[in-house]
C-alpha cells in the first residue's frame, strides 16, 4: 500500500491496516511530531475574518448545551438583518468560562488542508473531513459519544485526555450521545502536541482538556452505510432506462411498471457486491470539495491591459 501521508500519521500503513484499522484504537508518536496544515494561526485569522458562519462554527459544553445566540450575532446590510454570523467577542468569553470551539469542514474553507485531505482520501479511498476543536483545560466539549467514521486525532496544543470504550456489537447503532451504562473503556491516554490517536468507527469516546489550550484536528473517515449502497443501487440499475415517465392509462402504467422492473433484473444481473461498494464509495468521494482554481484579479485585469498576457502566468 503506497499511502505517503498516511506513513506521516500512523507509520507503516501495512502494520496500521493489520494491527489497528477497524479492530482497536492506538496513540502513535511519530519522530519529530506531525505537522498540521491547520494552526492556531488559521483559527484566529478564520475568525477574525468577520466571515465565518454557521454551521461551520459552534461553542459547546458536555454538561451545558448552547444556544446559537450565545456565539453567533447577526449583520445588517443595506437595512436587512442576516444572522448566524461567529461573534469573537462572545466567542472568547466563552472560551474563558470553559465551552469548546469547534470549527466544521476546514476542508471546505481552507486550502492547505484540503489539499491535505485530498492526498489521504485518495490514498484511502474513503472521503475524509476536517474538523478543529479548541478545549479550556479541565473541561470537556462533548459528551461520550460515538462517530459514525475513523478518526484520526493529532493535537496541535496543549494536551488533551482520552478515553476510549468498546465498539458497537453489530451493525444496529446510532452515532451521537451514548446513554447509560457507558461501555468498557478499551484505552485510556493523554494526548500531546504532534501525538495522533485513531478511534474505530462506532468506538464511543470522551476527552478533557488536560494542561494548557488544548487544540486538535480531526480528521474523519467516511465509511459508507445501507442508505449509500441503496442510492447507489438506484443510480446502477436506472441507467440508460428508457421508459414512458408519465404513463395516462392504467394499461399503460402496467406496462412501464413491466418495462421498469425488466430493466431492473437484467441491469442487476451481473452486478457484483464490489461492484456496488466501489460506486457507492466512489460517491462519497465525489462530494468532497474539487480542487481549487483560483481566481486572480491582478492575472485577469493584466490580461485586459495586455491581451498577450496568459492569466496566472
Amino acid at each position: 500500500m503506497h499511502a505517503p501521508t498516511l506513513v506521516q500519521w500512523v507509520g507503516d500503513p501495512a502494520a496500521f491496516s493489520a494491527e489497528y484499522w477497524r479492530r482497536k484504537p492506538g496513540v502513535f508518536r511519530p519522530e519529530g511530531g506531525v505537522r498540521s496544515p491547520f494552526t492556531l494561526a488559521d483559527v484566529d485569522a478564520a475568525l477574525a475574518t468577520g466571515f465565518l458562519h454557521e454551521p461551520y462554527v459552534e461553542m459547546t459544553r458536555a454538561e451545558d448545551p448552547l444556544g446559537r445566540e450565545a456565539y453567533l450575532t447577526p449583520r445588517s446590510v443595506y437595512g436587512s438583518s442576516y444572522g448566524g454570523f461567529a461573534d469573537e467577542t462572545k466567542i472568547r468569553a466563552l472560551l474563558d468560562d470553559g465551552a469548546t470551539l469547534l470549527m466544521r469542514r476546514i476542508d471546505q474553507w481552507h486550502g492547505p488542508t484540503r489539499d491535505l485531505l485530498a492526498r489521504l482520501s485518495g490514498e484511502l479511498q474513503r472521503a475524509v473531513e476536517a474538523f478543529c476543536f479548541v478545549t479550556p483545560p479541565g473541561t470537556q466539549g462533548v459528551p461520550l459519544h460515538r462517530d459514525d467514521a475513523d478518526v484520526l486525532v493529532l493535537q496541535l496544543n496543549g494536551s488533551k485526555a482520552w478515553r476510549v470504550h468498546e465498539g458497537p456489537a453489530d451493525g444496529n447503532w446510532r452515532h451521537g450521545p451514548v446513554g447509560g451504562e457507558p461501555p468498557a473503556e478499551v484505552l485510556r491516554t493523554t494526548l500531546r502536541a504532534g501525538e495522533v490517536l485513531y478511534i474505530p468507527r462506532g468506538f464511543a469516546h470522551q476527552a478533557v482538556g488536560n494542561e494548557g489550550l488544548s487544540v486538535h484536528l480531526s480528521l474523519t473517515v467516511r465509511e459508507i452505510h445501507m442508505g449509500d449502497l441503496f442510492r447507489s443501487l438506484q443510480k446502477l440499475s436506472a441507467r440508460s432506462m428508457d421508459i414512458e415517465s408519465r404513463p395516462l392509462d392504467d394499461a399503460a402504467v402496467l406496462a412501464t411498471a413491466t418495462a421498469m422492473l425488466e430493466h431492473v433484473r437484467a441491469a442487476v444481473a451481473g452486478l457484483t457486491p464490489e461492484d456496488l461498494v466501489r460506486h457507492a464509495r466512489r460517491g462519497k468521494l465525489a462530494a468532497l470539495p474539487a480542487p481549487r482554481s483560483p481566481l486572480s484579479l491582478s492575472a485577469v485585469a493584466a490580461r485586459h491591459e495586455d491581451p498577450g498576457v496568459i492569466p496566472g502566468a
